[in-house]
Parts: C-alpha cells; sequence; structure tokens
C-alpha cells in the first residue's frame, strides 16, 4: 500500500505535467506574468463552466470575499450575517472592512449555516448574509434566497470549498454553487477540489454593474492606468496559476466524481457503526463535492482517535476545533453560549479524514478499519 496523505498533489499532478510543463514553459517565453492569455482564457472557461456571466479572477480566496464586500458598498457597522462554524477567513474580511460580524449556529447534518437561526439575527442594520457551503455540501439556498429578498439582503456565497457542486432551486433549476446569491467567491488554494500551484481566487456574479466595479477594485481600482475611479487592492490571479487551473478545469467533474466515490466506500465501511455518524448525503449527491470528508465521533473518543491515527502513520484533520465566538479575535458580548448548541458539539465531534482524487481501496479500507477498531475498543 502506498503512504496515505491527507491531500496527493504529486499523484494528481503526474497525469497532466506534460501540460502544465508545456503552458508554464510558454508563459517564460513569452513573458507574459500578469493578466497574460492563460488568464483570460481561464476567466472564460470558468464562466462557461458555472454558467455564469462574469468571473473575476484574484490572488487567493480571501481576497475574494473581502473585495466582493467592497464591491457592494457595505459601510462600517453594517452587520453581515454568517456561520460560528467555518474558517476564520469568513469572519476575518467582514472585520477587515470594519463591518459587524453576526454569528450563528449551523445545521447538525450539513454543518451549513441554519436558515432558522439567520432569521432571529437579523436586526434593521443587518445588510449581508455569506453563507458558506462547507467541506463541499451545499447550504439551504432555496430558504437564504427566500430570507434575503425578505429583508432587502445581500447574499455573498463563500464557494471555497464547494467548487463544482450543484444546486436545486425551487423553481426545479440547477445552478453551480457560487452563482446563486448577489455574489460568490472561491479559492484555488493547491487542497482546493480545483487548485492551483499557489494562491489564487476568484469572484462570480450575474451582475453586469457589480462586475464592473469588482474589475476595478481587484487592480488599485483602475479602469484606466493611472486613474483610481474606485478604492481598489492589488489583488491579481498570475499567469503561472491560471495554466494549472486550464489544465485541471477540463478534469474538475472527474475530480469530483473520484472524490464521491471515496466518500461512499467510506460510507459503506461505517455505515453499521453506532459511534460514528457520516457525512449526509442524497441521491447521486451531486449537492456534495466532499472537499472533506468529515465525520463525527459521538462516544468521546474523537481527541484519542486523532492521537491513534496520527501514531498509525494515518493523516487526519480537526475542522474546525475552536468556534468562531470563541477565538480571542472575534469574541463579543453579543454572543451567548446558549445560541451555539450544535456548533460546541460538532467542535467535540468531527474529525475529517483523507480525501483526494488519488485514494484508492486499498487505503480507504485501512483508514476504515483502524478507526472501527479503535472506536469500538
Amino acid at each position: 500500500m502506498k503512504k496515505i496523505q491527507m491531500v496527493d498533489l504529486q499523484g494528481q499532478y503526474d497525469s497532466i505535467k506534460d501540460q502544465i510543463n508545456n503552458s508554464l514553459q510558454e508563459i517564460m517565453n513569452t513573458s507574459a506574468f500578469i493578466n497574460g492569455p492563460e488568464v483570460q482564457n481561464f476567466q472564460k472557461e470558468l464562466e462557461e463552466y458555472l454558467g455564469v456571466k462574469h468571473v473575476i479572477p484574484c490572488a487567493n480566496g480571501t481576497d475574494a470575499l473581502q473585495i466582493a464586500m467592497m464591491g457592494l458598498g457595505l459601510k462600517p457597522g453594517d452587520e453581515v450575517i454568517t456561520a460560528d462554524f467555518t474558517f476564520a477567513a469568513t469572519v476575518e474580511v467582514i472585520a477587515l472592512l470594519q463591518l459587524t460580524p453576526v454569528l450563528v449556529d449551523v445545521d447538525p447534518e450539513t454543518f451549513n449555516i441554519d436558515p432558522e437561526a439567520i432569521k432571529k439575527a437579523i436586526t434593521p442594520k443587518t445588510k449581508a448574509i455569506v453563507p458558506v457551503h462547507l467541506f463541499g455540501q451545499t447550504a439551504d439556498m432555496n430558504a437564504i434566497m427566500e430570507i434575503a429578498k425578505a429583508h432587502d439582503l445581500f447574499v455573498i456565497e463563500d464557494n471555497a470549498q464547494a467548487i463544482g457542486a450543484d444546486f436545486h432551486s425551487k423553481e426545479a433549476k440547477t445552478y453551480k454553487t457560487g452563482t446563486i446569491g448577489h455574489v460568490g467567491s472561491t479559492s484555488f488554494f493547491p487542497s482546493k477540489n480545483l487548485g492551483c500551484y499557489g494562491d489564487g481566487g476568484a469572484i462570480f456574479t450575474n451582475d453586469d454593474d457589480l462586475a464592473h466595479t469588482l474589475r476595478g477594485v481587484v487592480n488599485h481600482g483602475m479602469y484606466e492606468r493611472y486613474h483610481h475611479d474606485v478604492v481598489g487592492v492589488n489583488s491579481r490571479l498570475d499567469s503561472f496559476q491560471a495554466a494549472v487551473l486550464r489544465a485541471k478545469l477540463p478534469k474538475l467533474d472527474i475530480y469530483n466524481e473520484a472524490r464521491k466515490a471515496a466518500a461512499f466506500r467510506y460510507n459503506d465501511a461505517f455505515k453499521d457503526q453506532k459511534h460514528i455518524k457520516t457525512p449526509l448525503r442524497s441521491g447521486d449527491c451531486d449537492t456534495h463535492v466532499f472537499h472533506q470528508y468529515t465525520l463525527k465521533i459521538t462516544n468521546g473518543k474523537r481527541d484519542a482517535l486523532v492521537k491513534h491515527l496520527n501514531e498509525n502513520n494515518i493523516p487526519c484533520g480537526v475542522y474546525y476545533p475552536i468556534p468562531l465566538h470563541n477565538q480571542k479575535a472575534y469574541k463579543d458580548a453579543r454572543y451567548n453560549e446558549a445560541d451555539f448548541p450544535v456548533t460546541n458539539q460538532l467542535v467535540k465531534e468531527v474529525i475529517s479524514l483523507p480525501m483526494h482524487t488519488e485514494l484508492d481501496t486499498d487505503q480507504i479500507d485501512h483508514i476504515t478499519k483502524t478507526i472501527i477498531e479503535f472506536v469500538n475498543n
């Protein structure tokens, strides 16, 4: 059995290295390092894949979220509702812009923001909702969009972990996550389902005017060189990263299907284990692309299991060990522990297992056997 890795980027690279190497060499030959043809072509190809009018590439996923909020014209003091159980970048950009983060609890099955918690958190100062499609699972966008419409709120999708996932609307239409709200953002960090070999990100929207604003924001507020029309930042996807992403994008659906196959094999192994709760899945699971495969260990052995797996050379992760409302940077007297029962339980139970396109059956069988034996001991 080959070495088990949390993410096997080398194995994925081996299957596309000729295309990537040739593209990178061409960039070196032309010296088109910034805003070159690779970036422009990737933008168009991603727009076509997502079925969205505008893709605005940028330097990373955190920038993508920040720029989306800047483009919407949110003002200091405006309240932005988002999930308590997610990576800090989601709330970080809210705070950086001097907006007011409002953290709410999540659904115990999907780990995504709870629409009922959103409703309870809305005040006259609320201006936006940021649903996170966590671990690759689509948030309840039907409910979220209804809430936003009723209260005249912006919806900013954090799609850093779910590119390629589908959303089925109440009108029986299918959309890609990140294209449903007013604006969406994603990350191309190397370990993502669509990852580059450095940092990268993008913003998505169907709003022509917003897209125009965003294109200025990512480039120092310029639409014409040395004419600064809006307050901007320096956040551009470089040509090398775009070339890598162009090689991977046609394979994204294949990559996501490989992740699903691995997840289903995990699920089958764990299905009769009373102390192991597998990720929610429905039908062929096109609404979940398994950026992470995250279990709940319900008998209090999560931390001991992490130690045991590490001792047996099986990588794992705890995403996330501390709720955002208890993080030093984001603590606030407004928060009441009683408002976060799900998140407070999840941080004690969740564990993420190796998940990537190169996982094989021998590896999964070894991982699951090791976990089952320990949890039941």
